[in-house]
């Protein structure tokens, strides 16, 4: 009985710190002050991780463009950016290189591996101008990079001629969802940016 007396004191206790300490944050966020500081703080956070995308992802849309323009391949590009630095921007290079896995962000890859002199890019983000395909997908994920972010949705490529078998045949079994690393997809302007680089280029590349 004692025993129980004691568990029954404990846990009211512990109840009363959780409420305390609940209606005390509520208290705090429902200041004026309060509330202003916690919603610009968690604002500029978003605003700044937008902005930061937003940076880089524009970088690897200029190497979609910058490909397609010097005729190196077809029009995707890749970043890779290491303590908010970029360590590679690269391009498509499969026709320049006669190389049918030179993709955008095999490219990107190779390079900061070489420059940072290491096989494993797990402090480094990529930044592709479309949604990787398979193999690229792979080679991210060997690489161990912790963090994805892309323009174009894969459709936007299908759509004016690119191969998607490969993708195609992996759909329903997991392989995307599967994934260590976080993955995200650009919207509003970013996205409609990314996506037009297949219109205003469709013309202008050899397809393969």
């Amino acid at each position: 009985m004692v025993y129980l007396e004691h568990n029954v004191s404990f846990i009211s206790l512990c109840l009363f710190y959780v409420f305390f300490v609940f209606f005390n944050i509520i208290s705090v966020v429902e200041t004026k002050d309060g509330t202003v500081s916690v919603a610009a703080a968690f604002a500029g956070h978003q605003e700044a991780v937008q902005d930061r995308d937003h940076k880089f992802l524009s970088k690897a849309v200029e190497e979609a463009y910058k490909g397609v323009d010097c005729k190196d391949g077809g029009p995707f590009g890749a970043v890779i950016v290491h303590n908010d630095e970029i360590v590679a921007s690269c391009h498509n290079m499969v026709l320049c290189n006669t190389d049918p896995t030179a993709h955008a962000e095999v490219t990107a890859i190779r390079e900061a591996c070489k420059k940072l002199k290491q096989i494993e890019l797990a402090d480094c983000e990529i930044y592709a101008s479309c949604e990787p395909c398979p193999m690229c997908f792979g080679a991210i994920h060997l690489s161990r990079i912790k963090r994805l972010v892309y323009g174009a949705k894969a459709e936007a490529a299908i759509a004016i001629g690119f191969d998607d078998f490969i993708a195609d045949a992996l759909r329903g079994t997991g392989f995307y969802q599967k994934a260590t690393l976080e993955i995200k997809r650009a919207d509003g302007n970013e996205a409609i940016i990314a996506e037009e680089v297949f219109e205003k280029t469709k013309e202008k590349f050899q397809m393969y």
